[in-house]
């Protein structure tokens, strides 16, 4: 939950009843520190709840999402906005999160299923518009973004009150055999506008809790008026998010026709072969009692060696959670500073 992590705060909550007592502390154990240039640090909640598939090693999952800093929009405030007393320079940062991260697993098939977006205005939730969003993913380009379609979701989370999800849809471009053995990872993409404001002319605390007021009273009015800049922006920031999902596609369909080749070749050797010592040791180190069955063991074997290549990612945290030395117990920080 990031207006949490960003206040840094921790929940012990101790309940009562009877001789029973009940003990719970609330906290978030995986953060990103956010870091832009004369604005206050954002510390985003990354921790990921995920759980890996089963042949995952233990310790080598890893259990945070990464955030991604794009860019920084600059918005156009509404005539009537302006008159009603909102002035100075109104800009949006973007920054996108995809989970659970795979990055130690660059062959393992995965799935973008839910879309979530949130608004924030001086580090606070605000109440997604429905009207601009719910007409967002009509004018999106999916085919560029490697997805079939997007549209306004029924699905529900818990953390997403004040945001708007949006199911996602892929071509079944999936082998079924492959998806039988080795299911789907599925992840959602959360994009995060943060609102920035300010008045070189409004010095007191009453003058910005009062534009802060009148953002979110405009906020829809902002949004559309601001519209195709802010479509291209949130098509070329999940285009740069999920660039790597689209390339590993890519690359798994190549990977797909070398395995069958591979097979193909294999179980050849295997039947044309003259020698019954040479075909009775392959079944039997397979474990199978003929062709047919090794064919569909090799299949799977093949599959599992290709899609559970581990690679090792430095910024990836997968080993056993350790004390943060601030003292707020089992946590990771990340910082992610903007370069421009």
């Amino acid at each position: 939950m990031f207006t949490l992590a960003n206040a840094g705060i921790n929940i012990h909550l101790k309940c009562h009843v009877s001789q029973w007592i009940s003990q719970k502390e609330f906290r978030v154990e995986m953060k990103s520190r956010v870091v832009l240039p004369d604005q206050p640090v954002l510390t985003l909640d990354v921790t990921c709840c995920a759980q890996p598939p089963q042949c995952v090693k233990k310790g080598s999952w890893c259990q945070r999402g990464h955030p991604v800093l794009g860019s920084k929009l600059p918005l156009s405030i509404p005539p009537l906005a302006m008159e009603q007393g909102l002035l100075g320079e109104l800009s949006v940062q973007f920054v996108t999160l995809l989970r659970p991260c795979v990055l130690q697993y660059p062959n393992l098939a995965t799935e973008l299923t839910h879309i979530q977006l949130f608004i924030y205005s001086s580090n606070t939730p605000v109440l997604c518009p429905s009207g601009f969003f719910q007409t967002l993913p009509a004018v999106l380009d999916c085919q560029e973004l490697g997805l079939d379609r997007i549209y306004c979701s029924s699905f529900k989370d818990p953390v997403c009150s004040n945001g708007i999800v949006y199911t996602a849809e892929q071509d079944n471009w999936h082998d079924p055999e492959r998806e039988s053995v080795l299911p789907l990872v599925q992840q959602s993409l959360r994009l995060f506008f943060f609102l920035q404001h300010s008045d070189p002319f409004a010095s007191q605390l009453a003058d910005d809790m009062a534009a802060e007021v009148l953002i979110e009273h405009h906020l829809e009015d902002i949004l559309n008026n601001n519209r195709k800049a802010i479509v291209a922006a949130v098509q070329t920031e999940m285009k740069n998010t999920l660039k790597e999902q689209i390339n590993k596609k890519k690359r798994q369909e190549k990977l797909l026709s070398a395995a069958e080749v591979i097979l193909s070749s294999s179980i050849n050797i295997v039947s044309s072969s003259s020698n019954i010592d040479f075909r009775n040791a392959c079944l039997n180190s397979m474990k199978v009692h003929n062709t047919q069955e090794l064919s569909a063991s090799l299949r799977e074997s093949l599959w599992r060696v290709t899609s559970w290549k581990f690679l090792h990612k430095d910024k990836c945290y997968s080993a056993q959670m350790v004390d943060h030395p601030d003292g707020n117990g089992h946590t990771r920080t990340e910082n992610l500073e903007c370069l421009s």
